[in-house]
């Protein structure tokens, strides 16, 4: 039934031209998919598979012990007791398949999201083109995100890592751009009163300076990337997405909580593992090495 505001606001078809939009790329851009197809597959199977080589409990005192370098000896023991109750549960092939998919996800949306970053927080005309962008792209419901690839890709793992790339891009850009801003102006000009070039005052003061922030971006990043992950599951992704998806559709209770609790596991070892690196506890392992040496170099001078 029509109504005035029917006749005075006339429908804008967004949906259709969106819908258009994507047939043009399927019928002009087809090379350009396949190929995001192939490379996609490649490195997702080549580090799923690499992940599976060493038997489960190599790779989890391997977990174990990259946990004690980067953070403490507790981190440590969680990181054990969590990958083998992994195991016991005979989730760590799906867990290592959602591991690697987040992986290249990461490094995909991290190389993008970096360069945009620092390029935003050195033009403000680009981070003025920029901002909206992101706010759409985090504000887009996760879901919305699997109809076009799906339309791209099909169904498998390569429409749930395009999918998690693109969702979990905004906040390695956001906390870039905040951490080359946050840099002290003062310091800033001190090297360029030195005759530091811009590349050089970037690597030599502004990347270092604001590593914290940039890592907890990336920590941001991972984070977004496995929840995610998680959800691409819906479109054959596969992974512990796959197992809770399943447990839904059959309605297998214990199945759901063994892969979510996987999920818990790997979030946070991978949350405490990338948030150690950019800002580090003092009670690592290399933490621990590295001031008794410089302790006994010290009491040697």
């Amino acid at each position: 039934m029509s109504t005035s505001d029917d006749t005075l606001i006339p429908k804008v078809p967004v949906g259709e031209a969106v819908d258009s939009g994507i047939d043009w790329i399927n019928d002009n851009l087809e090379w350009l998919l396949d190929g995001i197809t192939a490379v996609m597959s490649f490195l997702i199977d080549g580090i799923t598979d690499l992940l599976l080589l060493p038997p489960p409990l190599v790779l989890a005192a391997l977990f174990t012990l990259l946990a004690l370098l980067v953070r403490s000896w507790g981190f440590a023991v969680f990181t054990l007791i969590g990958t083998l109750l992994i195991i016991s549960m005979e989730m760590w092939e799906p867990a290592m398949e959602t591991l690697s998919l987040v992986l290249v996800a990461t490094v995909v949306a991290v190389i993008v999201a970096v360069p945009v970053g620092i390029l935003a927080a050195r033009n403000d005309a680009v981070s003025a083109f920029v901002r909206p962008i992101l706010d759409f792209m985090q504000t887009m419901p996760a879901f919305v995100y699997l109809v076009p690839v799906v339309i791209f890709f099909g169904i498998g793992v390569v429409p749930g890592v395009c999918a998690t790339i693109v969702f979990a891009l905004p906040p390695g850009v956001r906390l870039t751009e905040l951490g080359i801003r946050q840099v002290d102006g003062e310091t800033v000009e001190a090297g360029e009163a030195f005759g530091g070039t811009p590349w050089q005052i970037l690597r030599g003061i502004q990347l270092p300076l604001g590593l914290p922030t940039i890592m907890a971006g990336v920590n941001q990043v991972i984070m977004l990337a496995l929840s995610m992950a998680v959800v691409a599951g819906i479109v054959g992704a596969g992974g512990l997405g796959g197992e809770v998806v399943q447990s839904i559709s059959t309605l297998d209770v214990p199945q759901g909580v063994e892969g979510g609790l996987a999920v818990v596991i790997l979030a946070i070892f991978l949350d405490r593992t990338t948030g150690a690196i950019g800002q580090p506890t003092g009670r690592s392992l290399l933490a621990v090495i590295k001031s008794r040496k410089l302790a006994a170099e010290t009491a040697a001078a």
